[in-house]
């Protein structure tokens, strides 16, 4: 089953709300617009492997479920102060724990 997130922006006073599917793309400024941040910062993280994006006719692609990792990487950058560099090293680390605490799961049917 797909995971569906969404984002809500509150503007003037009003709400509205964007529905993010795992499987959505985005080129690089609407990715960056979901993510709140700028198109320089996201390429940045490519640069510093945080995310992956594939590239067809000279323009970036990215997932919805990239947009996680992304907004992570801004938190753990901005609460720890902590350089790309550090980011990419503790991303890895929390999917590795994720992975370690899958398998240890009992099999559910």
């Amino acid at each position: 089953m797909p995971t569906i997130h969404y984002r809500e922006i509150v503007y003037n006073g009003s709400n509205e709300a964007e529905i993010i599917d795992e499987q959505c793309t985005f080129d690089l400024n609407h990715f960056a617009q979901v993510c709140g941040q700028s198109p320089e910062w996201i390429l940045q993280l490519i640069e510093y492997d945080i995310l992956s994006a594939t590239v067809q006719s000279q323009q970036y692609h990215f997932l919805g479920k990239d947009v996680i990792r992304a907004r992570r990487a801004y938190r753990l950058q901005r609460d720890f102060d902590a350089s790309l560099s550090a980011v990419a090293v503790m991303l890895d680390l929390i999917d590795e724990v994720h992975q370690l605490r899958r398998q240890l799961r009992p099999n559910q049917s």
